[in-house]
């Protein structure tokens, strides 16, 4: 298939299928990069709720560099994976810190953000600014191994890559972004641009942020409709069983030791294990030994998360 009928399917596709999430009614980097990274392993309905949640307790990056490990860690519970909280905060700060609150375009200072990943930065480009480039999320995968590698085992990233590229259309107009990207010119069916290959736009309404939503609407419904093309990446694994692991007895210690902390107290090691044997108990899983809970609190407090003073625990 050639780049402008892909591009014209996917484009009717993604009309089709539209999703009027909340973050799509918005262009603030901020809320569009919460939204990129709560989608992270998280459904997108779990994420409508949890999304304006977080923006009534932290409305900016402002407030959110501004909060407590403690409260940004309280605010996540039930999302999964607290190093995206600690994160968020510490991009937070550091934008606050080195470019007065604002978010800049360039990709280079994107990911040079904690927890900010090439597709996370497209990501804000796409949705907040407009600007072309690959953004290769699963749902995008999936389009694109559907209907380019169809019958095609472990197919790596870089040989999406450049398809990815040459189909996002470079907006009418312009001619520069802040990504090192200028001189348009156009070269057949896509517009060479200093190095990098972008497609020319259908219309006016042809453009990344629009491309990229058309492409994640139709990709998720491929998901629900066709054997999951995903799982023909080479970089497809299935996750593994939360209960029961160790990444779950971490998550239940960070709760342990903010439901003490909203109490105002610090727990010693042997506290935590006992409370954490009461939900393990509950769970009809075996006792975890007191050396394994001390080894998860260094970890722990290596990553950030809390903080011991004369072995009492704390959340930072």
């Amino acid at each position: 298939m050639t780049n402008e009928p892909f591009r014209t399917l996917v484009r009717a596709e993604g009309a089709r299928l539209y999703r009027d999430l909340p973050w799509r009614r918005t262009r603030d980097p901020y809320e569009i990069w919460l939204s990129e990274v709560m989608l992270q392993q998280t459904q997108v309905a779990r994420v409508q709720t949890r999304w304006a949640e977080w923006l009534d307790r932290f409305p900016s990056v402002f407030s959110l560099a501004e909060a407590s490990t403690a409260d940004v860690l309280a605010a996540w519970q039930g999302m999964g994976y607290n190093r995206r909280a600690l994160a968020l905060k510490a991009a937070a700060e550091a934008i606050v810190r080195d470019f007065d609150g604002e978010f800049l375009r360039d990709t280079r200072d994107l990911v040079s953000l904690p927890g900010i990943g090439p597709a996370t930065a497209q990501g804000i480009r796409s949705f907040a600014f407009d600007l072309p480039g690959v953004y290769l999320e699963t749902n995008v995968r999936t389009v694109f191994l559907h209907h380019f590698f169809p019958d095609v085992p472990a197919v790596p990233d870089k040989e999406l890559i450049p398809l990815i590229e040459a189909a996002c259309p470079l907006p009418a107009g312009l001619a520069s972004v802040d990504d090192g990207v200028d001189g348009a010119a156009n070269a057949g069916n896509v517009v060479e641009v200093d190095g990098l290959r972008f497609a020319p736009p259908q219309d006016d309404d042809d453009t990344p942020r629009s491309w990229y939503y058309a492409l994640l609407d139709y990709g998720a419904y491929l998901k629900k409709t066709v054997p999951n093309p995903s799982r023909r990446s080479k970089t497809y694994a299935r996750q593994s069983k939360f209960e029961g692991s160790r990444r779950q007895k971490r998550a239940e210690i960070v709760r342990i030791l903010l439901d003490a902390q909203t109490h105002g107290e610090m727990l010693e090691t042997h506290a935590v294990c006992i409370l954490l044997n009461e939900q393990e108990l509950k769970a009809t899983r075996p006792a975890v030994e007191d050396d394994v809970v001390l080894s998860i609190l260094a970890d722990l407090k290596r990553e950030g998360f809390c903080t011991d003073r004369d072995g009492l625990w704390q959340i930072c």
